[in-house]
């Protein structure tokens, strides 16, 4: 990686962003349900310099929340759900279809990520995908030594209490736990292997710090040391790293990593201008975007001709060469029978609060 470039672009999107908020006001006909992080200005900068203004940006810590507070009435003109959520969003009714013709980079998409199940169903855009990574364990190599992360099961061992974060998201909560529990395809997960992950999941709640909402919260805890032991996504250790501290995530524990795709619907319900939603996806998907997202959040990009453009040693550091390569041997958050999800969200609750 080239973290002397990330730690200029991460320190230039700060400055930016803390600028930009106080300069500029946000445009209210464009109003993004999104993942807090993602109103980063680097990531639409084109959508911005065009507009004269940055979207109107509401946040949600998880995709339930999300899906419950679109299905309770909240307006929002695009959202960001993941690969497991895109299906049950649409059969709620909650997005509608995109038009290929008004994205301009639509034919550069990997088709590995475009034609997944679920995101585009003949001339129908359900999700235009756009980011993907992993949910990894992450940890202080100068507070933990390698031997002692091999496997999963570290989350649960009492010499890390209250060392350890997750986060407070019900998929990567269970792709943990089923992983850590033998099982790679949660789909076809059973009622005893649920129970075995539940379980589990009760034992990491002892030695949990806090369950984390963001990325930037979390990457302060472990540079501070509060937490060194984490279940993280990319950027985690990209930033922390980027900052000059010992930090890694490992992605060969025994028991493996989850793998998952996001991306952006257009909403059922939304009040805003349909020209300033495509104008905002074009930004996300330009070769600029994809270029700031591997590198200064270490996150894959969707738009395949901007990811040949780059430097492939670095893609291939990182596991970004090959959708397929990066999905084996990984959990895929793909989407779960909705009994089980049900009970994934019931039972979740459960274990935060101590039960």
């Amino acid at each position: 990686m080239r973290f002397t470039t990330i730690k200029v672009a991460l320190a230039a999107a700060t400055a930016a962003w803390i600028l930009g908020g106080s300069a500029q006001a946000a445009d209210p006909e464009l109003v993004v349900f999104d993942w807090s992080g993602y109103e980063d200005p680097e990531f639409y900068k084109g959508f911005t310099e065009a507009n004269g203004a940055a979207p109107t940006f509401a946040f949600f810590g998880d995709e339930e929340e999300a899906f419950q507070k679109l299905r309770a009435g909240f307006q929002a003109d695009l959202a960001h759900p993941c690969s497991q959520s895109v299906s049950r969003w649409k059969d709620a009714g909650l997005i509608k279809p995109m038009d290929a013709k008004r994205l301009d980079n639509f034919g550069d998409l990997n088709p590995g990520l475009r034609d997944m199940p679920g995101f585009v169903e003949g001339d129908k855009i359900w999700m235009l995908p756009i980011d993907w990574g992993n949910t990894a364990l992450t940890y202080r190599t100068d507070l933990i030594k390698e031997s002692e992360v091999q496997s999963l099961k570290a989350f649960a061992n009492p010499k890390f209490q209250g060392k350890v974060s997750i986060g407070d998201n019900v998929d990567d909560a269970y792709a943990l736990a089923f992983l850590a529990t033998g099982v790679t395809d949660w789909t076809k997960a059973t009622d005893e292997q649920f129970k075995a992950a539940s379980d589990f999941l009760r034992e990491v709640h002892k030695n949990v710090r806090f369950y984390w909402q963001d990325g930037a919260t979390l990457a302060q805890a472990m540079a501070s040391g509060e937490v060194s032991l984490a279940w993280a996504w990319n950027e985690t250790p990209v930033r922390l790293q980027a900052e000059g501290h010992p930090a890694a995530m490992k992605r060969d524990t025994d028991e493996g990593l989850s793998t998952w795709v996001c991306g952006y619907s257009m909403m059922e319900n939304g009040g805003g201008s349909e020209d300033k939603a495509y104008a905002f996806l074009n930004a996300w998907l330009s070769s600029q975007t994809a270029d700031y997202l591997v590198n200064a959040w270490g996150y894959g990009h969707s738009n395949q001709t901007a990811m040949n453009a780059m430097d492939q040693a670095t893609l291939a550091s990182m596991g970004y060469d090959n959708v397929d390569s990066f999905r084996d041997k990984t959990l895929w958050q793909a989407p779960v029978p909705a009994e089980l999800r049900e009970k994934m969200i019931a039972e979740f609750e459960q274990i935060k609060a101590g039960f």
